[in-house]
């Protein structure tokens, strides 16, 4: 069982998350079964009131959980340094069984959280809250993965060892043993950055016409080329050592912390990208998001080159 401090800080936000998600899941599944928007019964008007109540407390926590994605990165890379043979957050991640499911998890969840924001945001615009129903019906599905992903984490930080020794990223990312990641980085260079600048290259022309189904299924399938390639092709020129692959040491010092920028640019980029197909914004409001997708997705893709271009400009040779 680990308690360090943040460890301690996670669990008690978790426990508040609980607590108050599950009062707005009860409220919602009422809510979802019994706001009927044409009616004028005082029912209705206590379920308008209560849907307001109930999406300030799910903005909370999903604002909330957005941002703690980043200090549980940070806890991850901190409780590496009182594990035996870990050298960053990967040795964290597999020192049990669950935290590769977490992590995945993690992720999927930021996406989902994120867009129930940006529902909800487009929905108090509104003043027939059109959106009432999806973004709680949504949430009642969002509700389960939030749990799911709590109950996780609480027994990742309950199994971890201290006094067990963990395979170092080294040994997790490596391309001479037969797992799935070393079959994933024995992908041909070619066909990584070939996949990676096409699909930002369908990006720019879908924002060209302005199609935001292809612009938002582009930016889908642009997150895994993108994570793909930095793990198998870009991080090492990062490292500037051909068989270092981990995408966690980016998030520490030596590197200058770069991965928390790659991974925010990256994030924001592909998020704003995603949502445009899924939302039906005002013409102002998607050209916008046009825009935002596209300048931190160019922004990842320029700073990502930039590391094998300078590589070779300085040594005359690529990895």
């Amino acid at each position: 069982m680990l308690l360090t401090p943040e460890v301690l800080t996670i669990d008690i936000l978790n426990l508040l998350f609980v607590v108050f998600a599950t009062l707005a899941f009860y409220y919602s599944v009422k809510i979802v079964s019994r706001y009927d928007r044409n009616a004028t019964t005082p029912l209705q008007y206590n379920l308008e009131k209560q849907s307001y109540l109930v999406s300030v407390v799910i903005k909370f926590i999903f604002y909330t959980k957005v941002l703690l994605f980043i200090f549980f990165i940070f806890t991850l890379d901190d409780i590496s340094n009182i594990l035996p043979g870990a050298m960053c957050g990967a040795g964290v991640v597999n020192a049990t069984q669950y935290g590769t499911y977490l992590l995945i998890l993690k992720v999927i969840n930021l996406y989902i959280f994120a867009y129930w924001l940006v529902l909800n945001n487009e929905d108090m615009k509104s003043e027939q809250q059109i959106y009432l129903q999806l973004k709680l019906k949504i949430y009642l599905f969002a509700y389960f993965l939030l749990i799911l992903e709590i109950g996780l984490e609480s027994l990742m930080f309950l199994s971890i060892d201290t006094k067990s020794v963990v395979d170092c990223c080294g040994a997790i990312f490596s391309t001479t043993d037969g797992t799935y990641m070393a079959h994933l980085l024995s992908v041909n260079p070619v066909m990584l950055l070939g996949s990676f600048y096409a699909l930002f290259a369908f990006i720019v022309l879908a924002y060209k016409i302005k199609n935001r189904y292809l612009f938002s299924l582009m930016n889908l399938l642009f997150v895994i080329a993108a994570l793909v390639s930095l793990i198998g092709f870009f991080g090492t020129y990062i490292y500037e050592l051909p068989t270092h692959h981990c995408p966690f040491c980016l998030l520490q010092k030596d590197y200058n912390y770069i991965g928390y920028l790659l991974y925010i640019f990256l994030f924001i980029g592909t998020f704003f990208g995603i949502v445009l197909g899924l939302v039906p914004f005002r013409q102002e409001d998607e050209n916008a998001k046009y825009k935002i997708s596209l300048f931190f997705t160019t922004l990842y893709v320029i700073a990502v080159s930039y590391y094998p271009l300078a590589y070779y400009i300085k040594n005359g040779v690529w990895l």
